[in-house]
């Protein structure tokens, strides 16, 4: 969401079959529907991650696939300089096209974050020296963008880092795998700058039983530096969990903080039920997010956790009947100014192909 409420996002297919970047523009109380650019497949195809605003007013994301080697891009969006309509198709820029190999391939769910110095941190789910995924960076140069690798995953340490990464107070990176570790559940990572490196320290790996697997929503800071995120499966229900990550003396503690249903078991063909969207945090402290599935109709949920005494409480916000209002979120949620969550299904509403959605306080 930009500075005036309007909304961007990057369907995955669609367009010329490789996928769009639409913005929700709002005028009063209505939004108006704007392709601003579709993929050709040469220049990207499958917009996975998140199209994110930077500060120079310009969009910036990854594809899944497409370019030269087939292995994903990352692209800008600058608007239109001379257009007598808010409805005009923005320019793409190719800023880097991986190879599939050693610089990575395949960049996943997550979103792009900048540091000061306006260089990009994102992730692949395959490449690397070891085929397991990367964290890169790309720092403007001349006109251009130059990659490099700040880590390699190895399977023991991750494998399908997805999801996005967050800096903490002093420059350190922080994300998640989706599989991989010392169980093959997925780990939470942090790397840190070493002189002209990076280096990683697993924070925890999930063991699949009741503490999750499958970390799919990332990680998010409270005020005190403790780490929130949550799982898609595992957890006492094998409907995924939310968790609680506290560094204490050079190590982490790990807290499950709940455990969500599962579904009844109908989970879809990956069995992840549970949260599949990012994880977000109010001023309170309040946790939002969204389950793939279960809730009234095992079409998906967005909820809040709300911490009291100790202990956290759930409260379904909503819950998808997969009908026009749509089914399995796994875009969002975000807030606007007045605190209203918004977001996107994969699935539903009235073409059965996705709804963007809303709800309010």
């Amino acid at each position: 969401m930009d500075q005036a409420g309007n909304i961007y996002g990057a369907p995955w297919g669609g367009g010329r079959g490789n996928g769009t970047v639409f913005r929700l523009w709002k005028k009063g109380s209505n939004w108006l529907f704007n392709p601003l650019y579709a993929f050709l497949g040469s220049d990207g195809s499958g917009p996975w991650s998140a199209a994110i605003m930077g500060s120079d007013g310009n969009l910036y994301g990854a594809t899944h696939g497409g370019g030269p080697s087939d292995a994903g891009v990352v692209y800008s969006l600058k608007p239109a300089g001379a257009c007598e309509t808010a409805l005009c198709p923005w320019t793409e820029t190719v800023l880097y096209s991986f190879t599939g190999g050693n610089d990575g391939a395949g960049p996943g769910y997550g979103y792009f974050i900048f540091d000061q110095a306006g260089n990009m941190f994102g992730e692949t789910l395959w490449g690397g020296a070891y085929g397991a995924g990367t964290v890169f960076e790309l720092v403007p140069s001349q006109g251009g963008w130059t990659e490099s690798v700040l880590h390699s995953f190895n399977f023991s340490d991750g494998y399908l880092p997805a999801t996005g990464l967050v800096f903490d107070k002093v420059g350190n990176l922080y994300g998640t795998t989706l599989l991989g570790g010392a169980y093959g559940q997925g780990t939470v990572f942090q790397l840190t700058p070493s002189g002209s490196g990076w280096t990683e320290n697993v924070l925890y790996s999930f063991t699949g039983g009741s503490d999750g697997a499958h970390p799919y929503p990332g990680v998010v800071f409270d005020p005190s530096g403790n780490l929130y995120g949550g799982t898609a499966a595992g957890g006492q229900g094998n409907g995924g969990t939310a968790f609680k990550l506290t560094p204490s003396g050079g190590a982490w503690t790990y807290e499950l903080i709940y455990s969500f249903t599962g579904g009844g078991g109908n989970c879809g063909g990956g069995g992840d039920c549970g949260p599949t969207s990012n994880f977000i945090m109010d001023g309170a402290g309040n946790i939002y997010s969204a389950t793939n599935y279960e809730g009234a109709y095992n079409e998906g949920t967005v909820f809040e956790l709300t911490p009291s005494g100790g202990s956290w409480t759930y409260t379904d916000l909503y819950n998808f009947t997969g009908g026009s209002d749509g089914a399995h979120p796994t875009g969002g949620p975000i807030f606007d100014e007045n605190g209203n969550l918004y977001g996107g299904t994969d699935s539903g509403g009235a073409y059965g192909w996705g709804v963007v959605w809303e709800i309010t306080r």
